[in-house]
């Protein structure tokens, strides 16, 4: 629970889509390669979309939304990544087998049914991150599950589709796009409405990605895996949180549209209070008020006025004092005003909109309201609000103001929200319905066999809930469990338990420990593969090698490139004969000692334990020191 609000009481639901990019060599539609991104270009596509009618001869509203923008779209080309098929100039090449392929092996991870025909569809994106004013995407599995906290978590189905572009500037009625990623197969796995709270969205988002790990046939970093996190409270409607780079971020992203969703409907309450409970009650009339600002020493409104644009006065009957309604943490409902304007009117200088009630500070203020109150025949209950640009994109944002409290009467709009920083969300479009979607006729189907899930299913991986069962039998702490299957490091315990025989939880807190901490120390532990890793555990196991040396032993492998045995003569690691090693301890002393005289011996044994280790490191193994030393102070009776 955050901020006061009760999860169960306000209905909170969640469900994901996880897109995850996949590891192959080549684009989903095209032979570029995958992976490949750059910094510049070679050329520039200049673009503009329009919307298409689906099958139904209906037209989708975010389509419709996207094209008011009227977007001047340019694309960043890199001949190193990029080919004539992503510019839409060339049809689609034969899907890729090796995404279809790793596309079935997460759907047989998650337990479900694959599709025996797989039929590639089209999905309209307008926003222009693909110029082709669409995604080919198919659907390859269906009807599966996750174990999650003693329950099943629903997953409906998992598709293969080919990523979108980088977006690089975004200004007015200009966005710009870098083209490097687009094309590249990831896959999009949705979950059922069925985690109740921020914590479990949380959570569910880790496991999709231990999952997709596990299989060992996806990217990783920064980019490699997006999600998109549905939510809805009791009377609310779907509103879709796009683009969560992380899963932690989601929990506060989460409870804020929670908590928007719950005040938005309290908002309703109001509005139907004042009489106002249908969109067609709210009346609404822009005034072009440019001149009563012609000598109004504001920053953002001398900017509009000497660029040639106007300033517009838009008056809302009804609203006054619901600009200043919350709805997230420290925002209003102005800011759902503003984002709306922001997209859709293209105005995007700060402070975009603001309300009649609460006007910035300048000289001669109320003179200069009380003149735009009578221009705009603003009454007691009413409330104005500015908006300043050129002419045309000011009427835009005019009826925008009309669509949003229109919206609020109704309660909750069905939208996309941008993730912003701090836990917030903003308007990005309207939430997009399936008349988007329609066949894709260049594309044939492609057939999948039962000979080919088995041999797939017979070279899966264990799953992630596998590994850290038998994982927590070697004792081994969960998260330390999740670290190496997140970072392919389970690939690489499995393998050295099985060849050497070495213990379980040795072998993970090493691999799942000491070599974050030299990765953090700027230590290329990633150049080790199976074979250095066994042969290091080896040489553990036939005791030449001290535990607490293999850490330093691998430092050396991976910064040097050198082998087992080169790099423990390199770091000094040489056991040497318990004769030899006995002898040097013959000398330690308590001297700098600081304990009391009747301390116990436990404590002098750790003393001269730690003095002994730091003078015999690499020559004598810690068990056998500690053992040693203990029976010498038995001798000695000190």
């Amino acid at each position: 629970m955050l901020q006061g609000l009760d999860y169960d009481a306000v209905g909170l639901i969640s469900g994901l889509e996880v897109h995850q990019q996949l590891l192959t060599k080549h684009k989903l539609f095209c032979r570029c390669p995958a992976g490949l991104y750059t910094e510049t270009h070679d050329g520039e596509v200049l673009r503009h979309m329009r919307p298409t009618l689906s099958e139904l001869g209906e037209y989708d509203g975010t389509a419709l939304m996207e094209f008011k923008t009227r977007k001047e779209i340019v694309y960043l080309l890199n001949q190193l990544n990029v080919c004539t098929y992503e510019m839409d100039d060339t049809p689609p090449f034969l899907v890729n087998q090796e995404a279809i392929d790793a596309s079935i092996e997460l759907c047989l991870m998650m337990n479900m049914d694959i599709i025996d025909e797989i039929h590639i569809a089209r999905k309209q994106y307008l926003d222009g991150s693909i110029p082709t004013g669409f995604q080919r995407t198919a659907i390859i599995g269906m009807n599966g599950y996750l174990p999650f906290k003693g329950r099943r978590l629903t997953v409906t189905h998992v598709s293969v589709e080919e990523d979108s572009c980088r977006e690089v500037k975004d200004k007015g009625h200009q966005i710009v796009w870098r083209t490097d990623r687009l094309g590249m197969p990831l896959t999009e796995t949705v979950t059922g409405p069925e985690l109740r709270t921020p914590q479990e969205v949380r959570d569910a988002i880790l496991l999709c990605g231990l999952t997709a790990r596990s299989t060992g046939r996806v990217r990783t970093g920064i980019g490699a895996s997006r999600q998109d996190v549905n939510v809805s409270v009791r009377g609310g409607e779907r509103c879709e949180i796009k683009g969560v780079p992380k899963a932690g971020y989601a929990v506060k992203l989460v409870h804020n549209e929670g908590l928007r969703q719950h005040n938005l409907l309290k908002l309703r309450e109001e509005l139907h209070r004042r009489g106002l409970a249908t969109p067609d009650a709210i009346r609404v009339q822009p005034f072009d008020v440019s001149d009563i600002f012609a000598d109004v020493d504001l920053g953002f409104i001398r900017r509009a006025l000497q660029s040639g644009g106007k300033v517009f006065a838009v008056r809302v009957e009804g609203v006054a004092g619901l600009a200043q309604f919350p709805t997230q943490p420290d925002t209003t409902f102005i800011d759902e005003l503003r984002g709306r304007i922001r997209v859709i009117a293209c105005l995007d200088e700060a402070p975009i909109t603001v309300s009649g009630a609460q006007m910035p500070d300048f000289a001669d203020k109320h003179r200069v309201v009380e003149r735009l109150r009578k221009r705009v025949k603003a009454g007691e209950s009413d409330d104005f609000f500015l908006v300043f640009g050129p002419e045309d994109d000011c009427r835009t944002a005019a009826n925008e103001i009309r669509l949003r409290f229109a919206d609020a009467t109704v309660g909750v709009p069905k939208e996309t929200r941008q993730a912003l920083t701090g836990g917030f969300t903003t308007f990005e479009r309207i939430l997009p319905g399936p008349d988007r979607m329609y066949p894709d006729t260049d594309s044939p189907p492609t057939r999948v066999t039962e000979d080919r899930v088995a041999r797939l299913k017979a070279g899966l991986r264990p799953s992630p809930w596998e590994r850290i069962a038998r994982y927590g039998q070697w004792r081994v702490p969960e998260e330390t469990s999740q670290f190496l299957i997140r970072r392919g490091g389970a690939e690489i315990l499995d393998a050295v338990v099985e060849r050497t025989g070495v213990d379980g939880l040795v072998a993970a807190v090493e691999l799942g420990q000491r070599t974050k901490a030299l990765k953090r120390a700027g230590i290329p532990v990633e150049r080790l593969g199976v074979e250095s890793w066994v042969q290091l555990f080896d040489r553990f196991t036939e005791g030449l090698l001290p535990r607490e040396a293999i850490s330093l032993v691998a430092a050396r492998m991976a910064t040097d490139g050198l082998s087992v045995e080169a790099a423990s003569q390199a770091v000094g690691v040489a056991l040497q004969p318990r004769e030899k090693w006995r002898t040097e301890l013959d000398y330690l002393t308590m001297e700098g000692y600081e304990g009391e005289k009747v301390d116990t011996e436990a404590k002098r044994l750790r003393f001269l334990a730690g003095r002994a280790m730091a003078k015999l490191l690499g020559k004598a193994p810690a068990k056998e020191v500690a053992e040693y030393l203990k029976t010498r102070l038995q001798e000695v009776g000190r």
